[in-house]
């Protein structure tokens, strides 16, 4: 017997996640190059930040009367003189609620859809409604269980190049095997450069990621690729934090992640740059071995694109704490949250660990610490201007 999925519609869906607290001067969104003419905002409100409730993540949250400045409905009105009728999205099973979200941000509905898993695993896949000629878009990150959301992301591909779609793109938030970008030993895959060739093959036109572990692995799909930085979103939200640019240190907790902390460095008014060393011994198994750079009686903000175990970031702070940091927040945008690594991010070695909604969270993987920041709002303005043929790089400028 086979068991089906029926998606929510994201008009009777609650949502648990949202925007960040846009109030500080140095939101991008705010910024009047970045705001096209038809998100003119008529009012002013802002988000409220929730505290916690027995051990659940503090995230900013909005309701009807709470939205922020480029959320509002001016853009779902607006929405109605463009040629909508040729943009659709749909969502897999991966991350329904960011899909909702983005949805609900670009005034659209999601399209209806089908998935079900026979009683052997097979996925299946049927679109409900027609998609000929139209441009598509698919919501879909291959987190955990990454096989099995990549390959309903192949399937549903499938079915839309099957139903004459004008054009599909993947919308992978969070873009899997990204870490199988080369051969560090003999006789090993590259696993990056493999999914980008079954994506392809699958039938997608262009591919829209989240923070890719290295930027090389753009360079592994032979389709256009758009990479999306979520670093606005963490920036705003630690803007909001008012913590003194004097007190602030940004560390890189490896090597490989340099350039990646000094450019949220410089966002964060040129802030000093910190490196922890490190010597990897296996995967999953890092060793602190010393720290570059000077934190004692400083906030340490250690940014990474991804937590996975925590080892690294864990024994980073642990090492920043050993030389004198006041305190340690850790920034990533993928909250993979493989065990133990609640343990060890809940031990008290971080005042807040914020990531964003690329993966979703599960009540499991709550603790107090938890900030959950959405890139709903991000990824919706990058669908508009692909559709539009607008850039996209200047979102981030």
């Amino acid at each position: 017997m086979a068991s089906s999925l029926v998606l929510p519609s994201p008009s009777s869906a609650s949502t648990s996640y949202s925007t960040p607290l846009f109030s500080s001067s140095r939101s991008f969104f705010t910024h009047k190059s970045f705001v096209p003419k038809r998100t003119r905002l008529r009012t002013s409100v802002n988000c409220e930040i929730s505290e916690p409730v027995n051990g659940k993540p503090r995230v900013p949250i909005i309701n009807d009367g709470t939205l922020p400045k480029f959320l509002q409905a001016s853009r779902m009105q607006s929405s109605v003189s463009r040629n909508n009728n040729r943009l659709k999205i749909f969502t897999g099973t991966a991350n329904p609620s960011l899909s909702q979200e983005i949805a609900w941000y670009m005034g659209f509905e999601l399209g209806k859809v089908k998935i079900k898993r026979f009683a052997d695993g097979e996925i299946y896949v049927q679109l409900q409604e027609s998609v000929r000629g139209c441009d598509v878009y698919l919501v879909q990150s291959t987190c955990p269980p990454a096989n099995e959301n990549l390959m309903e992301l192949l399937v549903m591909i499938d079915a839309c190049r099957r139903a004459s779609a004008k054009t599909i793109t993947a919308v992978i938030p969070y873009f899997g095997y990204a870490r199988a970008d080369r051969k560090t030993q003999g006789r090993e895959s590259i696993g990056a450069k493999l999914v980008a060739n079954l994506i392809t093959e699958a039938g997608a036109d262009r591919v829209l990621a989240c923070d890719l572990h290295s930027g090389q692995s753009m360079g592994y799909f032979d389709i256009p690729v758009d990479h999306v930085y979520c670093q606005p979103v963490v920036l705003d939200y630690l803007a909001s934090k008012k913590i003194s640019s004097d007190d602030l240190v940004v560390v890189s907790p490896d090597v490989g992640g340099v350039a990646r902390a000094r450019a949220f460095a410089k966002k964060l008014s040129d802030a000093p740059l910190a490196i922890v060393d490190k010597r990897r011994h296996g995967h999953n198994v890092a060793e602190v071995m010393n720290l570059i750079g000077d934190v004692k009686g400083k906030v340490a903000v250690m940014v990474d694109d991804m937590i996975d175990t925590a080892g690294t970031i864990a024994k980073g702070a642990a090492l920043l704490h050993q030389e004198g940091a006041r305190e340690v927040y850790a920034c990533c945008t993928h909250a993979v949250f493989s065990p133990p690594a609640i343990e060890r991010l809940s031990s008290g070695l971080f005042q807040e660990v914020i990531v964003t909604n690329t993966i979703p969270a599960i009540e499991k993987n709550c603790f107090p610490q938890l900030t959950v920041l959405s890139v709903a709002n991000l990824l919706g303005e990058t669908i508009w201007r692909v559709h539009d043929d607008c850039s996209v790089s200047s979102i981030f400028q």
